[in-house]
């Protein structure tokens, strides 16, 4: 830990290297037989409590309620992160203008997660992990996978540091309150990437674009130095992107209704998963037509007949809804979008409807087909008659950290990414008055071109 930056005793001094050997890789499982798990709060700023208290007390706190108006947002993001304390509140949501970053407790642990099969990527991810290791003196976390990429292990400076780095697999080892920050480099599928693994509070995330689009990577990476060292300061303004909760209930399983609705979003069930862009469901493979129901708190709302339909969280709205006609909505408006694909009525237009609902789904009993769900295009399952899909806002978003601010960093990312409002300026009445009282015969598309040369 960089002591100038959070000032320690001398005998609270934590660094890598006592903690790690430094001549042998870590996995998961002797990173936990090291001793996180202490009582003793005041002699280690660094210590981890017990998960279990805090998943109950996240559950006593944190209950959620069925309201028009948006659920609170867990504002604990992962164990060292959370959002300033601010008393600013309007209908149960905080004024995005005050979530600025906080540290409660000095970072310690960081995730870095790397855009895959992209030679682009590996300079700036060694740079960036030798950085975090000689110079912030952090735990670096990576997935065990990265460790065997042939061309990465080429390099000669990451020979020197790979046995410093503390590997998990994805599917098999729980990150629950085991990391304080996430470093992305790469596109928007990184940022996916980190929403999937913590499907819980999530550390606050900071992304570099070394991608193709960039709409979820505000950063850039030539000053990564100095943009780091400000985070990690605690000098940063966070866009808080919600994230739709999606549990999935098959025909006949009563008890498995009741024991979700019971643990809510406190305990995440064995089928929930949490989405960052979208849930779709379509007709898979079927040249039929889907039949979908749609009930909304309990109500019947409508059938949609078409090829699917698409349940977005704003942030998702500038992906697969944008492409099939919805608007685009701010990640910071809290709202649940339901958009249909290719619906066979004309006039089924996209809606927007409050984050504090759920979203019921089933397949239409006349329907000739299944359905098909995928999950921020992931985790692909079949639907059948009598399953249904229950969606909602999860009270744990993820946490983005802006390069600039929410307004800033949104708009430049349209622009950006979507070329959004591009166009020709339309001249204005003195310009084409000028043109034709000169007298010439030259035509205006003529004399336009004439300005191009014009010294």
């Amino acid at each position: 830990m960089n002591c100038s930056m959070f000032p320690m005793k001398a005998d609270q001094s934590v660094t890598s290297g006592s903690l790690f050997p430094q001549h042998s890789s870590l996995s998961i499982e002797e990173f936990n037989n090291l001793g996180w798990e202490q009582d003793n709060d005041c002699n280690n700023n660094c210590i981890r409590g017990d998960p279990r208290e805090k998943v109950l007390r996240a559950h006593r706190i944190f209950r959620r309620t069925r309201s028009l108006n948006a659920p609170s947002p867990f504002q604990q993001f992962g164990p060292c992160g959370r959002i300033m304390k601010n008393s600013a509140m309007v209908m149960q949501i905080q004024d995005p203008a005050s979530q600025r970053l906080t540290w409660y407790k000095p970072p310690l642990t960081v995730l870095v997660i790397k855009k895959v099969s992209d030679a682009s990527v590996l300079a700036p991810f060694v740079q960036l992990v030798d950085w975090l290791l000689q110079e912030k003196n952090m735990v670096v976390w990576v997935e065990s996978a990265v460790l065997e990429d042939a061309h990465l292990n080429e390099d000669v400076k990451f020979k020197s540091i790979r046995e410093k780095l503390v590997t998990f697999k994805d599917g098999r080892d729980d990150l629950t309150d085991r990391i304080d920050f996430i470093v992305c480099l790469g596109g928007d599928g990184t940022l996916l990437y980190a929403s999937q693994l913590f499907q819980q509070s999530v550390p606050p995330v900071m992304a570099f674009h070394l991608g193709s689009l960039g709409f979820l990577t505000p950063f850039r990476f030539d000053n990564f130095e100095e943009q780091l060292t400000s985070v990690l300061e605690g000098h940063a303004a966070l866009t808080l992107r919600s994230r739709l909760r999606c549990v999935m209930h098959r025909k006949g399983d009563k008890r498995q209704e009741a024991k979700v609705e019971a643990n809510a979003d406190a305990r995440p069930a064995a089928n929930s998963i949490l989405v960052l862009n979208e849930v779709v469901i379509d007709r898979g493979p079927s040249p039929y037509l889907s039949n979908i129901d749609l009930f909304l708190d309990g109500k019947y709302i409508t059938s949609v007949q078409g090829d699917g339909l698409i349940v977005s969280t704003p942030t998702g709205s500038t992906a697969y809804a944008a492409a099939a006609g919805a608007s685009m909505i701010h990640p910071s408006v809290p709202a649940i979008m339901v958009t249909p694909i290719c619906p066979h009525s004309l006039s089924f237009r996209p809606i927007v409807v409050p984050a504090g609902v759920e979203l019921k789904v089933s397949v239409s009993p006349e329907s000739r087909n299944t359905s098909w769900v995928s999950f921020d295009g992931r985790n692909r399952q079949e639907l059948f008659h009598g399953d249904s899909l229950r969606v909602t806002t999860s009270i744990y978003p993820v946490p983005c950290i802006c390069a600039q601010d929410q307004i800033s960093d949104w708009f430049a990312s349209l622009a950006d990414g979507l070329h959004w409002n591009v166009r020709k300026r339309q001249k204005c009445l003195d310009e084409l008055s000028d043109l034709t009282a000169s007298g010439s015969e030259d035509t205006l598309d003529e004399m336009e071109n004439m300005k191009l040369y014009d010294i």
